[in-house]
């Protein structure tokens, strides 16, 4: 079964229920285009994981169909779908040297000899371990065995490669360099993967656009830039990177800026932009990233200036992350840059807070 004009890879009205009565997803309709790396992020029990098993085949439809490279695969088996896996727990065989991990996927396409020595001796050299080929996995460390794994999805030259949360295993700087290394594999290869994390760090290193995931529906996708800056509600908003956040009621609102009086104080109002509330009168919450804060700004620079304490400076390097009572809230975050001028705050000071109107943004309640 084909379709005209489809993807490289499709999602049409898709739903998966394990029960017969509760959705895990509901009418997904996503699209991903040749060559895109396109991470689907999100709690657990979102539903992501389950969209990439269905993707594998490992996993079937409830409803809907999926689509690859205009091709209908919803009855197609997982080994004839063309299509590499990594998994979280690397899934290698202990019993094989590594070369023979990789010639594995080769050999039961019944590739000739020749062939499956020079495409097993490329990926090796493409995740830079030539020269393990005759190790066990157990001789290697974790980033290696990954980069294996990696490998062995790779060497029959797949369609698609999908990536079920392939770094979770490894330590922090271990999985920082092997996101860039996936991310330059990406590139150099041209390949369409699809990646599945719960890590928001990840997903913005690596992607092209991202898809959040909540309660089995996709609530915004878009590249990592777009999602981090314009949220388009306060889950995302609140999922994706640090948030500090009021709630309030809607005072004035206009196509470009709304003034909202926050709750639990007496009648303090900031101004934001609107970008999805009910009106005036209307419930809403404000987000606002720690980096788009200043302390003591200069007068007029600002039209939103509050007075607040400082509670706790923690030093991290590059900047301070400073906790400061603000509005009733006393988890209001402050990112700000490690100077000579700021090094002098303290424990315990009252300053002043102030951020621009488009940098608040004024959300589902």
């Amino acid at each position: 079964m084909s379709e005209p004009d489809a993807s490289f890879v499709r999602f049409s009205e898709v739903q998966k229920s394990y029960d017969g009565e509760t959705l895990v997803v509901k009418n997904l309709n996503l699209d991903i285009a040749r060559g895109e790396f396109v991470t689907m992020l999100g709690p657990s029990g979102s539903g992501k994981t389950t969209c990439l098993m269905m993707l594998a085949g490992f996993e079937t439809a409830t409803h809907g169909e999926i689509y690859l490279d205009g091709q209908g695969i919803n009855n197609v088996a997982p080994h004839k779908r063309n299509i590499g896996m990594v998994f979280q727990n690397y899934a290698l065989f202990p019993h094989m040297t590594v070369a023979e991990n990789l010639a594995f996927p080769l050999e039961v396409r019944k590739q000739p000899k020749s062939e499956i020595d020079e495409r097993v001796s490329k990926a090796l050299d493409m995740v830079r371990l030539t020269g393990f080929g005759n190790r066990r996995p157990a001789q290697l460390s974790g980033g290696q065995q990954q980069r294996v794994a990696l490998a062995r999805a790779l060497v029959f030259e797949p369609k698609l490669v999908l990536l079920d949360e392939p770094l979770g295993a490894l330590d922090k700087n271990l999985r920082e360099e092997m996101q860039y290394e996936l991310k330059h594999i990406h590139e150099e290869l041209g390949l369409t993967m699809v990646f599945v994390t719960h890590d928001q760090s990840e997903a913005l290193t690596m992607s092209d656009r991202i898809a959040v995931f909540d309660d089995g529906v996709i609530q915004q996708i878009d590249s990592p830039d777009v999602l981090y800056e314009e949220p388009k509600n306060a889950f995302v908003a609140y999922f994706i990177g640090e948030n500090n956040r009021f709630t309030g009621v809607v005072k004035e609102l206009s196509d470009t800026e709304c003034s909202i009086e926050i709750d639990g104080t007496d009648g303090t109002v900031v101004k934001g932009i609107p970008i999805n509330v009910n009106g005036v009168g209307s419930k809403t919450t404000l987000s606002l990233r720690p980096e788009r804060v200043y302390i003591n700004p200069r007068e007029g620079v600002t039209p939103n200036v509050l007075d607040a304490k400082v509670l706790e400076l923690i030093y991290l390097g590059d900047h301070i992350r400073t906790r400061v009572s603000v509005a009733g809230n006393d988890e209001f975050i402050v990112k700000i840059p490690n100077s000579h001028e700021h090094s002098r705050l303290a424990r315990g000071d009252t300053v002043k807070v102030g951020w621009a109107s488009e940098d608040c943004r004024a959300l589902d309640a």
